[in-house]
């Protein structure tokens, strides 16, 4: 049988994209201390593997597919294949920022202010390049943690440093200069392995469910009822990936309606709803969207 090597993020992604293949249709199960999570499809072995070190490994072809952040995919300059961007974290829906950081009394405004001046970050090689693509001569340091407290206390001019909101870095008394990029976690692929067929295939049907179950976390289904003279005003009022549903109900000159609406925008939506004449409204969570 063939099998795919796939590599799962260990640290702070671990639980979410766990969370992310359970949605899709996967279970996976880990041990305290096992590296080696069970699956329940025999065409996968999964392979705990830290999100920092997974791209040199799919580049070498040591594993054939994972996921980790585009952050570290340019911190090697891996040549590998992404076959799907998803757009999530360890707390939320939303990509992360890696940005430039300095006390917030600090001086410097802009970049270039810092030419000269020591650097620390986690993310060494990316930012070697982006400083020196800005033409802008900087001492690069490897952080091994703690990076924001090395730039309040002065042991460093600058960090670069990953976020998500920006509360944190502000908390401890600094400030941004600018961003440099927003990383989000993707699934990539070995280049050898992206020209074998069944594993292009399984690959791409890994992305596109875990895709489809991130674009169903931020939806809900709807059903409603509504007479036929107010049909065309609730159809106006609804947001759909094509048209909604719309089929007639025995006997009646009622209509059931059902679509799909984006979460942050219901509360605003059923009030509206309701007004234009629809009744017994449901909101249901979707499982996956795919295609």
């Amino acid at each position: 049988m063939n099998v795919l090597q796939l590599g799962i993020p260990k640290g702070s992604l671990e639980a979410a994209t766990i969370e992310l293949f359970r949605r899709s249709g996967w279970k996976i199960t880990t041990g305290e201390r096992s590296y080696f999570p069970r699956v329940d499809d025999p065409e996968l072995r999964c392979l705990l593997v830290r999100a920092q070190e997974m791209a040199r490994y799919v580049e070498s072809g040591t594993l054939d597919a994972g996921i980790t952040g585009r952050d570290w995919v340019l911190e090697y300059d891996a040549q590998v294949e992404v076959a799907q961007e998803l757009v999530y974290s360890k707390t939320s829906l939303r990509p992360t920022r890696w940005v430039l950081v300095v006390a917030r009394d600090s001086p410097v405004q802009k970049p270039e202010d810092l030419r000269g001046a020591r650097v620390a970050t986690e993310l060494v090689g990316y930012t070697r390049r982006w400083f020196e693509e800005q033409g802008i001569d900087v001492h690069i340091e490897f952080s091994w943690g703690a990076t924001e407290a090395k730039v309040a206390e002065g042991l460093v001019d600058a960090i670069v440093e990953v976020t998500e909101t920006g509360s944190t870095i502000r908390a401890h008394g600094l400030r941004i200069v600018c961003d440099l990029f927003e990383s989000v976690p993707q699934l990539i692929a070995n280049r050898g392995a992206w020209t074998v067929g069944w594993k292009r295939q399984k690959i791409e049907q890994i992305g596109l469910l875990l895709a489809g179950a991130l674009r169903a976390e931020a939806q809900v289904g709807l059903k409603m009822n509504v007479p036929s003279a107010r049909l065309q005003e609730v159809i106006g009022l609804l947001p759909a990936i094509t048209a909604p549903t719309v089929s007639n109900l025995y006997g009646t000159d009622w209509f059931a309606v059902e679509s799909v609406a984006a979460e942050a925008t219901v509360r605003d939506l059923i009030p509206r709803l309701l007004h234009a004449g629809a009744v017994g409204i449901i909101e249901y969570p979707l499982n996956k969207i795919v295609g």
